[in-house]
């Protein structure tokens, strides 16, 4: 039998608190995407590194896309957005 020490003792892991303003914007770029009109971003996914924003997923038209980037781009601390998203559809 191998013994194995316990680990973390109730302590946060590390990766939760490794990049906390990362995580903040995502979550503030996020919150925009859901309530801003004229665009469904239920199939989206936001990644940040930095002051940029991925944009993943699907969207509808390129009308949606465009009104996503501006959303993004009207959050506080967001410099740039990466699109990665497909049109329904495509593989």
């Amino acid at each position: 039998m191998v013994f194995k020490p316990q680990q973390f003792h109730d302590e946060r892991p590390v990766v939760a608190d490794e990049f906390p303003a990362e995580a903040s914007l995502e979550e503030r770029v996020a919150s925009a995407l859901a309530v801003s009109e004229g665009l469904d971003a239920t199939g989206l996914t936001v990644v940040a590194a930095g002051g940029e924003i991925f944009l993943g997923g699907q969207i509808a038209s390129r009308r949606e896309l465009d009104r996503a980037v501006e959303v993004c781009l009207a959050v506080a601390g967001v410099e740039k957005v990466t699109i990665r998203t497909q049109a329904p559809g495509t593989p």
